[in-house]
């Protein structure tokens, strides 16, 4: 594993075995095994727009013909209904974000049941029995660079907190992992808070009006989704706390880069979403095809501020509106 000077983080490849959008769009013409459809965590938001992006554009070049559906919400009962709707179709191969790692084992037994090879985007499940290949990034490391970031901007001493949507999604629960684990590493650090407003910016931004009335010292948060980041500045803002607390979060879509730029935004963990969906076509056709399939993949992440964002090399790891 190495780290470059932009907080790239290369993570190498393991575990070889044998083997925006919501609604509906197709990348190609391809028939029957090579009928591809992504299920997405939620619909609209950049990080599964710049994944489907990556994975539209392999279809094509593979052959294959994609669909792509999304629920309207990040919710269990919604994705639920896209998923009996996709299993019903029966295509050849299914990538899937799954909104909680334990609750959508059930739907998704039913896609391997109809038989669709199921490849994980993003999330995953706690059954390590499902799923020919697992493709998301390195989420607890990412947590971890989180937490390098915002005590660089804290000056390594200060009360902190950090913000999730839910407990039981694989991705976040790993950053807060590494996150924690990274902080306990500075003494001079104390975490104050860990709140869980839902998919629900509006929420997080309560919870953190809530705090910075409990610790009006308060030097920093660590928001590890784009919802949570969201209700966070929009709190430091009515706080009239932009750039007095220090806020770093997860994911990189174009109004983040803006706020990242205005200063209201002093790091950004960004993901390589259009890998995710590159990879994941990839995985899918070599199940598909009897080819050998990788079991687990990790893509990059890049620590994006305000002296890098402009920087060429960084561009690819920013997210997309539309394809």
């Amino acid at each position: 594993m190495t780290v470059n000077r932009y907080g790239v983080v290369a993570v190498a490849l393991a575990l070889t075995v044998t083997g925006a959008c919501g609604g509906s769009d197709s990348s190609s013409s391809g028939t029957g095994a090579k009928k591809l459809t992504l299920i997405q965590g939620i619909a609209n938001e950049p990080f599964y727009i710049s994944m489907y992006c990556g994975a539209k554009a392999e279809a094509a070049k593979l052959g294959a013909s994609l669909s792509v559906q999304a629920p309207a919400q990040w919710d269990v009962a919604q994705q639920t209904q896209v998923v009996t709707s996709v299993a019903a179709s029966r295509p050849g191969a299914v990538m899937i974000a799954p909104v909680d790692k334990d609750a959508m084992a059930g739907p998704i037994r039913q896609l391997s049941g109809n038989g669709s090879k199921v490849i994980f985007v993003d999330t995953e499940l706690t059954d390590p029995s499902m799923g020919a290949s697992r493709i998301s990034s390195d989420n607890k490391l990412g947590g971890q660079l989180a937490a390098q970031a915002l005590a660089g901007q804290i000056g390594d001493k200060g009360k902190v907190m950090v913000l999730a949507p839910t407990r039981g999604i694989a991705t976040t629960d790993d950053r807060v992992t590494g996150f924690k684990e990274e902080i306990a590493k500075h003494p001079g650090i104390r975490l104050v808070s860990e709140q869980y407003p839902g998919d629900d910016a509006g929420k997080a931004t309560e919870l953190v009006n809530g705090e910075l009335s409990k610790n009006p010292d308060l030097a920093g948060i660590f928001a590890s989704n784009l919802v949570t980041g969201e209700g966070s500045g929009a709190s430091l803002k009515q706080a009239k706390k932009v750039g007095s607390v220090k806020l770093v979060e997860f994911d990189a879509s174009p109004k983040q880069v803006e706020d990242l730029k205005a200063g209201t935004i002093q790091a950004l963990i960004s993901q390589e979403p259009l890998e995710i969906g590159r990879e994941g076509v990839d995985q899918a056709m070599n199940a598909l095809e009897g080819k050998p399939v990788t079991k687990q993949i990790r893509t990059r992440l890049v620590a994006v501020t305000k002296n890098n964002v402009d920087d060429p090399a960084i561009a690819k790891y920013l997210y997309k509106q539309t394809c």
